[in-house]
């Protein structure tokens, strides 16, 4: 049975519960406009690593236009139930706001736990923790008994796995504490295992729900409480969180190559011919509809020669409309034909992925020419690897506060007299709101009836999110200058 009235609610993670669900929604869009993780994401890369043209989207401009395409979608799915006189009956009646809403900061905030440089700064940093895992943690803790080599292995898995949507769980709760309805929180958990958990095989009923880590060990109480109060089961997702990613597979997939017209890396005659070349490939190659996406192409381009003076201009931003009117279109009615399933979050794969359509294929030709023509361009390629090696060097820089003992490290964190001079001055370059976290986090483990080899071990864990949390939250720029000051490497 679908009631929304289970998914969608007032309460909150300190159980804060207004009975006014506008005002709850309204709370959670000024935390989150105002919330300092949005506002870094305006330099953060989204295609172009350090790019100054204003033009060229960043994180920030390109998850507004996703928070966009959220809220129309989210308003064409409310038309269309009306339409079937199923908002009362899906229990839907005065949350049309909460639903809307919902959606869209979900899109605002989709991005906000992406690292430095993007996806290679996440394979940066998982490289970088693989390769010195091991070492900084016999250094700091020592040798463990037998009954403790589970929990280790698990906490080093997790560590070694990290992933930009776990880390904006973490940010919303545990970095800035922003007190979301779970409602909200629940709306970005895009992915539903630990990072400690293994990916399921092809087979799995959440093989694509669980593709990627969705959270980390440090957030985990906190998800089965979350899951618990709307009624969600393991492994699947909340409802609204479908929107959002539908939201961002219509925006990215003409923006990066609009981003690359304006870099100049791609003409508007090389661009029309690269979507017909792409669809002509998949047409031949794996007997797709890729005429759909033709026939727009062909239209738009040829009313775009037109123009004298923006024939570029015209024909992104009319194809552009075309193509998201109709996407938000076919979303939305995936997302009604199977409401049940989404609901129970139990759907398996994206709105706009894996259904044979004509539409997914025009997501692929879009996405086959990003590959070719964008990301595997040269620029964008020195500067991946740049950023690549840059945040490598910078966890270089500061391993020394993780190789050292808990003993030695309180007396850092106490500010109290100690033998370690570098570290305790790479220390104070940390930020206090991690810093913080990192205390908070010790307290609770203090509440806990654990030996001492045990709590060692939690302590080094929570270190070494600090660690993680700090170097993740900086911006393209800042993470050069950082490296930069303390190599001395310009």
């Amino acid at each position: 049975m679908i009631d929304y009235s289970t998914k969608i609610t007032c309460v909150k993670k300190e159980r804060n519960i207004d009975t006014n669900i506008d005002w709850a929604t309204e709370s959670n869009r000024g935390r989150i406009v105002n919330s300092p993780a949005i506002r870094r994401l305006q330099q953060k890369t989204q295609v172009f690593p350090l790019e100054i043209n204003a033009a060229v989207r960043s994180r920030l401009t390109h998850s507004l236009e996703v928070q966009q395409n959220a809220r129309y979608l989210a308003r064409s799915i409310l038309g269309k139930l009306e339409k079937e006189n199923k908002i009362n009956d899906y229990k839907l009646n005065g949350l049309e706001h909460a639903f809307v809403s919902t959606s869209e900061m979900a899109s605002l905030m989709h991005d906000i736990g992406n690292p430095p440089f993007g996806h290679f700064g996440e394979l940066a940093i998982n490289e970088w923790m693989k390769e010195n895992i091991e070492k900084c943690f016999n250094d700091s803790v020592g040798n463990i008994p037998r009954e403790l080599t589970e929990l280790t292995e698990l906490l080093h898995k997790d560590i070694s796995n990290f992933e930009g949507n776990a880390q904006g769980i973490r940010i919303v709760h545990t970095l800035q504490d922003l007190n979301l309805t779970f409602s909200q929180t629940a709306s970005i958990l895009k992915y539903t295992r630990a990072a400690y958990e293994d990916k399921p095989d092809e087979q799995s009923p959440y093989s694509y729900l669980k593709k990627k880590p969705g959270y980390f060990f440090s957030e985990e109480e906190f998800i089965k409480e979350l899951i618990n109060e709307l009624n969600i089961n393991e492994g699947c997702r909340f409802p609204l969180t479908y929107i959002m990613e539908a939201a961002d597979d219509i925006s990215y997939g003409i923006a990066d190559l609009e981003d690359a017209v304006d870099k100049g890396i791609l003409s508007l005659k090389k661009l029309y011919e690269s979507i017909i070349n792409e669809a002509d490939k998949l047409i031949e190659e794996k007997n797709e509809d890729g005429q759909y996406i033709k026939e727009i192409a062909y239209k738009k381009y040829n009313e775009a020669k037109k123009e004298k003076y923006i024939k570029v201009n015209k024909f992104i931003v009319s194809f552009r409309v075309t193509l998201a009117n109709e996407l938000v279109d076919f979303a939305s009615d995936v997302f009604i034909q199977n409401h049940n399933k989404i609901f129970n979050g139990t759907y398996n794969k994206a709105l706009l992925e894996g259904n044979n359509s004509k539409y997914d294929t025009a997501l692929k030709v879009l996405k086959n020419v990003a590959t070719k023509y964008v990301f595997k361009n040269s620029e964008v390629e020195a500067l991946e690897l740049k950023g690549k090696s840059v945040i490598k060097g910078l966890f270089t820089c500061y391993r020394e506060i993780l190789s050292i003992k808990y003993d030695d490290f309180k007396l850092i964190l106490n500010d109290e007299k100690n033998d370690f001079a570098s570290t305790s001055r790479l220390f104070r370059r940390l930020s206090n709101k991690h810093i913080n976290a990192y205390v908070k986090s010790l307290a609770k483990l203090e509440e806990k009836n654990l030996t001492q080899i045990e709590f060692n071990i939690y302590e080094w864990y929570y270190r070494t999110r600090l660690l993680i949390d700090f170097i993740t939250g900086m911006t393209d720029e800042y993470t050069i200058a950082e490296y930069q000051l303390l190599t001395g490497i310009k």
